[in-house]
């Protein structure tokens, strides 16, 4: 956050494998200088940058460099590579048990939104996002000159890159520019609003498309929703029906398809959080986003 305006977001789910985390593991299979190793929680890991005599089933010392990633029609285990370090903290601060400052109302759940939409709109146009295996494409439309809109686009582009935690292969489609002085224009103004985010890039080609590569550590939030649209909306219903206050019972109400994804443990730390019992019901017109909470009175 800088003051008030969040400049970036990333969401991390229990149990998940988080860049950072150094741990013991037994090498299972090696070929060359890669390999597959076994974590401490039974989970396998790809492995990079084995050193030659690393021998499959000795132990080493190895640290998570990209969590791991479900894509459509696949799932990418975490990949991690040998490492000196003894430790690395990469709790949250929940689980560290520090003070958690709250956000903003809205904060959140405008970003929430806008990877839910994978639109986001400005002045004159609109940035379009897809997710695919190979990378997140982001199209821009809108009704001022290509020159302008390319232009309008950039600094929304630059913005919502960090807030939906996008890393890998990113390519944009610009508006086709025709003179090559509006494409080194658009490429000086790129330069300029994503000189603080590690990256590197093509140069516009004649097409209007930019290719971005920048570090991958784990699933976006557009990833996220595009392989788990349901388990995002189901840990929003708990955050909705946790922000409600007052007394008595706290009545969740959902789509259908979310209330299976409600664990019984997820319920039950939602009433040690808010001191209320809660009572889910379920209501097929509901949108599977649009979950609703709110204080009853105790049967």
């Amino acid at each position: 956050m800088d003051g008030d305006k969040p400049v970036a977001a990333k969401l991390r789910w229990p149990g998940e494998l988080v860049p950072g985390e150094v741990f013991e593991a037994k090498l299972l299979r090696k070929s060359g200088s890669r390999g597959v190793a076994l974590h401490p929680s039974g989970r396998e890991v790809l492995v990079d940058r084995l050193p030659r005599d690393a021998s499959e089933g000795s132990q080493l010392s190895l640290m998570i460099t990209r969590a791991a990633i479900t894509e459509r029609g696949r799932f990418k285990l975490a990949a991690a590579r040998p490492t000196s370090a003894t430790s690395t903290s990469t709790d949250s601060p929940i689980e560290a048990g520090k003070p958690v400052r709250s956000f903003p109302d809205g904060a959140w759940e405008d970003i929430w939104h806008a990877a839910s939409s994978g639109e986001v709109k400005f002045s004159g146009g609109s940035l379009l996002f897809a997710v695919t295996p190979a990378m997140t494409l982001i199209d821009i439309d809108g009704d001022l000159s290509p020159r302008e809109l390319a232009l309008a686009a950039v600094p929304e582009i630059a913005r919502w890159l960090p807030l939906f935690d996008l890393g890998g292969s990113i390519g944009i489609d610009f508006p086709t520019l025709e003179a090559k002085a509006d494409r080194k224009a658009v490429d000086a103004a790129l330069e300029h609003a994503l000189a603080d985010w590690p990256h590197e890039r093509t140069a516009m080609n004649g097409f209007g498309f930019v290719q971005v590569v920048a570090r991958l550590e784990g699933s976006s939030l557009l990833h996220r929703f595009a392989t788990s649209r349901i388990g995002m909306a189901a840990r929003t219903a708990l955050r909705r029906a946790e922000m409600v206050e007052g007394p008595g019972m706290t009545l969740l109400t959902v789509h259908p398809a979310l209330k299976a994804k409600l664990k019984p443990e997820w319920l039950a730390e939602l009433e040690r959080r808010t001191g209320r019992p809660t009572r889910v019901e379920t209501d097929p017109g509901l949108a599977i986003e649009a979950a609703q909470a709110q204080i009853v009175p105790h049967d």
